[in-house]
């Protein structure tokens, strides 16, 4: 089923009136101008020229935003928690703080080219939500949790999700602290270092539910001009590294037929990659990101290439059967040119269903404040998929002009921003009363 609600400035807003009763409050809207000047404010932390953002898990930029995120959580009355990887846990008590709380959560590291929302919007729209409850000098029945995620790029350090990776019990501890970027620094030194290495043990407590917001890192939603998305699940990916081996040699000096090039092989094997994903459209894509050329000499002929390679499905089986062609393709190819290959699938997700009643309270919420709005699947994987297997779970989309992401020209309006931060207060205080309410009538 798809909503096809119109949008109106006054929609947007909501209404003006601020009241601590219940009705009232799934109306309340947030300082739409507060929030959209405290993602610009962060935008400066690794900003960059054209206005992206650089900041790499972990990293000296990594460690400011932290400390500002800190810092602005306390003001407003949360108590912080880190944990052993430097997830941020920002607390507000509830009238019951027996009872897990209602998290709101996503991550502030970007990609080397980020832009100025990916994750970012989604943790300072949780900021917001808790801004606008304390100005309207409300409680929740249950606490209320804003958590900035480690590491969920994987930029840095792969694979990503890492941290929600270690909450969900996905990953080992040990695993996590032993990654290494490319320059061989290990995740859990560099963690150290910025000071973010808490000593409470990671996944040390339930989450009631977990809501995240986030750009649709895709067109769908400005193509049909909706203004959210209410996501009821991630497709799969598998994400693989792959070392072609064969012999440099002089470039001026080899005839073509002698020589063992391993960028050719590798040229090869990214257009079979390309097409796996083309036979099966719409739904597949496939993606090289990252090469490294030895010994990236313009004289001398590669003797080793090491590239990555991304492919994602909906389905299960269906990225099985690309898993299968890949491994096949690399296989021919090197056989053929009488080269070596090691191919290594070093990290999967498989598809991920967000729990019914979470993805029913979105919807419910969006109904009422009367945006437009699709359901939809995410193309790209988020920490919702890690924490959906110990939490219930639901995201909110909103677009990104051109569908444009991992970018710095990523873009989308402060009308988006607002509605999909309006949407989140109206859905955590619903959920909260539904909660509340249900625990009320069956009493254990």
């Amino acid at each position: 089923m798809i909503g096809d609600q119109s949008s109106s400035a006054e929609s947007i807003r909501g209404t003006n009136k601020s009241s601590k009763k219940e009705s009232d409050m799934q109306n309340l809207p947030v300082n739409a101008k507060r929030l959209w000047d405290t993602i610009t404010e962060t935008a400066k932390i690794g900003g960059t020229a054209i206005g992206g953002i650089c900041r790499l898990a972990l990293t000296d930029d990594d460690r400011r935003v932290r400390d500002w995120f800190v810092k602005e959580s306390e003001s407003i009355g949360c108590t912080i928690t880190v944990d052993e990887m430097g997830n941020i846990f920002a607390r507000q008590r509830g009238k019951d703080n027996s009872l897990p709380p209602i998290a709101i959560g996503s991550h502030l590291d970007t990609q080397p080219c980020g832009g100025k929302f990916d994750g970012i919007v989604g943790v300072l729209s949780g900021l917001e939500v808790v801004r606008t409850l304390n100005d309207a000098n409300y409680v929740t029945n249950a606490p209320l949790e804003v958590i900035n995620w480690t590491n969920e790029e994987g930029s840095r350090f792969a694979p990503p999700m890492l941290a929600s990776g270690v909450f969900a019990g996905v990953f080992d501890l040990d695993f996590a602290h032993s990654r290494k970027d490319r320059e061989g620094k290990k995740f859990g030194e560099e963690l150290e270092r910025i000071g973010y290495c808490g000593k409470t043990k990671c996944g040390d407590h339930k989450l009631g539910a977990y809501f995240e917001l986030h750009i649709e890192q895709g067109p769908v939603l400005e193509a049909e001009n909706k203004m959210i998305g209410v996501v009821t699940g991630v497709q799969s990916q598998r994400w693989y590294e792959v070392t072609v081996t064969g012999r440099e040699s002089h470039a001026g000096s080899t005839p073509m037929p002698l020589r063992k090039d391993a960028m050719l092989a590798c040229a090869r094997v990214i257009e079979a990659i390309n097409k796996i994903a083309l036979s099966r459209a719409p739904l597949a894509v496939s993606t090289v990101g990252l090469v490294e050329v030895k010994p990236n000499s313009r004289n001398v002929i590669p003797g080793s290439v090491f590239f990555s390679v991304d492919l994602r499905h909906p389905s299960d089986t269906v990225l099985a059967e690309m898993d299968k062609e890949l491994k096949k393709v690399v296989e021919e190819v090197v056989t053929d040119m009488e080269l070596k290959a090691n191919l290594k699938n070093f990290w999967s997700a498989p598809s991920t269903k967000f729990d019914e009643v979470c993805v029913g309270a979105v919807h419910t919420a969006v109904e009422n404040l009367g945006y437009s709005y699709r359901y939809m699947i995410s193309g790209a994987g988020h920490d919702a998929v890690y924490i959906a297997r110990v939490s219930p779970t639901a995201m909110i989309f909103i677009p990104c002009r051109n569908g444009i992401s991992h970018n710095e020209l990523e873009k989308t309006e402060p009308e988006y921003v607002a509605a999909s931060a309006n949407l989140l207060l109206s859905t955590v205080v619903a959920h909260d009363k539904a909660m509340r309410d249900k625990t009320s009538q069956n009493p254990q």
